[in-house]
């Protein structure tokens, strides 16, 4: 594609830790938007937001996304607020705004923040963008009581100015689009796409290159569970008990365990990043004067007070990354007071999340269900997400599929690229969630 004006349509996979964009060139073929600048990381656009106060700003906040954010927190870490994976509240009712530096933040005020400097981060390559939009979804939403129908009101409301023509789409069924482009034969495929919030699966039956329709879906199903889940494993069985889970507190006559809610809250980068408020610092401080090891909870509100989350789960996330290759890895992390090394097994972190594992798999069997097929008649298993690369995962399509049916690849990039080319359909509202 020769420039941005030749684009017919737009994939935007915005995920729960990174955003990639591709644009369709009306021909079969779609182009990954690269973004521009010394922070930037080619096409992966990381989820999170970064703010801080400065008067001349919306309402008194200025913000920054993507690579840019992390930049923005790591020089000013005391004097802004970070915010990342805020994809995994747009169906929970139970938000309602964040409230940062005093200043309200509905779900789709941080949505439109963060697609605006996505935008001006692309090097002017979505500065004219095509009418026609397609966004993925989740098959199912992350977030407690998740409500499809208040995501896609907020998903409008964050989109409103970004597209005039919007499709939602299954992100599996971006992936498959973006598989199908590999195959030179009809196929039934499966494909499994592992987030940062959930995991979703889709089977696919794919016509011969040429077909009027190359692919029909037969059935989805997810599951809200996927990589922050297995970060938060990670935190729970190293972190939180230096941080008080697990003991107790004095009130009057009697010792009480410590409310689980504040570790709850700590163990997820949606809610982890609003904690330091007054009201919370303020709870915490109380619990701290009551509680029979208060060097634990003054652990907790150090790492909150020193906005701490961010280096914490980088850490995590380096070690989760790190066992997908070795047997043994060494989990390190040292701020706001804690200081953390710890071997980490494979083994044992097999062992943490395999109660997911078995939700993630009866999801898959949910999928193939609905579908009517059965494991024997999928040609070919398509796996893509970040998570898709832990072993542990990798081993449930082996066992069920052998691996020779099972291909990788664009594990980032597939679902923006098969979204795109959905836009450059005739109606793309045959895919439409």
């Amino acid at each position: 594609m020769d420039s941005n004006m030749a684009a017919t349509a737009l994939g935007l996979d915005f995920g729960t830790t990174n955003t990639v964009v591709a644009l369709a060139d009306g021909q079969g073929g779609s182009r990954l938007v690269d973004f521009a600048g010394e922070e930037a990381t080619g096409p992966v656009f990381r989820s999170a937001l970064c703010f801080w106060e400065e008067e001349r700003a919306w309402q008194g906040v200025a913000s920054e996304a993507g690579p840019w954010a992390i930049a923005e927190y790591l020089q000013s870490p005391l004097d802004s607020r970070f915010v990342q994976s805020f994809k995994s509240v747009a169906a929970s009712p139970l938000f309602e705004r964040a409230l940062i530096w005093g200043k309200p933040f509905r779900f789709e005020d941080m949505g439109r923040l963060f697609l605006q400097r996505l935008v001006a981060h692309a090097g002017g390559a979505l500065a004219d963008r095509p009418r026609r939009v397609i966004v993925g979804r989740p098959v199912e939403y992350a977030g407690a009581r998740a409500d499809p129908a208040l995501a896609r009101q907020r998903y409008d409301a964050m989109l409103a100015e970004f597209g005039v023509e919007l499709f939602y789409v299954h992100e599996p069924l971006g992936a498959a689009h973006s598989y199908a482009s590999r195959l030179t034969e009809p196929a039934t495929i499966l494909v499994a796409d592992f987030g940062g919030g959930t995991t979703d699966f889709s089977i696919v039956r794919i016509a011969e290159p040429g077909a009027p329709r190359r692919c029909v879906p037969l059935a989805s199903s997810g599951v809200a569970i996927a990589g922050d889940r297995f970060d938060r494993h990670i935190v729970d069985r190293l972190v939180l008990p230096l941080l008080g889970k697990g003991s107790h507190y004095r009130s009057f006559d009697k010792i009480l365990d410590i409310p689980g809610g504040y570790f709850s809250d700590f163990a997820d980068w949606s809610r982890l990043a609003l904690m330091r408020n007054r009201r919370t610092i303020d709870e915490l401080r109380r619990l701290q004067r009551d509680a029979l090891e208060p060097d634990r909870i003054e652990r907790m509100i150090a790492l909150i007070e020193h906005e701490q989350g961010f280096p914490l789960y980088d850490a995590v996330g380096r070690v989760k990354r790190a066992l997908s290759s070795a047997d043994e890895a060494e989990f390190h992390f040292a701020g706001g007071g804690v200081d953390i090394t710890a071997a980490i097994r494979r083994a044992d972190f097999e062992s943490w999340i395999a109660g997911d594992l078995r939700s993630i798999e009866a999801a898959m069997d949910s999928a193939l269900a609905k579908a009517g097929v059965e494991p024997a008649a999928v040609d070919r298993i398509f796996l893509t997400g970040g998570s898709s690369l832990i072993p542990a995962i990798r081993a449930i399509f082996d066992r069920r599929f052998g691996a020779e049916r099972i291909a990788t690849g664009g594990e980032l990039t597939s679902i923006a690229h098969g979204l795109a080319l959905i836009g450059d359909e005739t109606d793309p509202a045959e895919w439409a969630a």
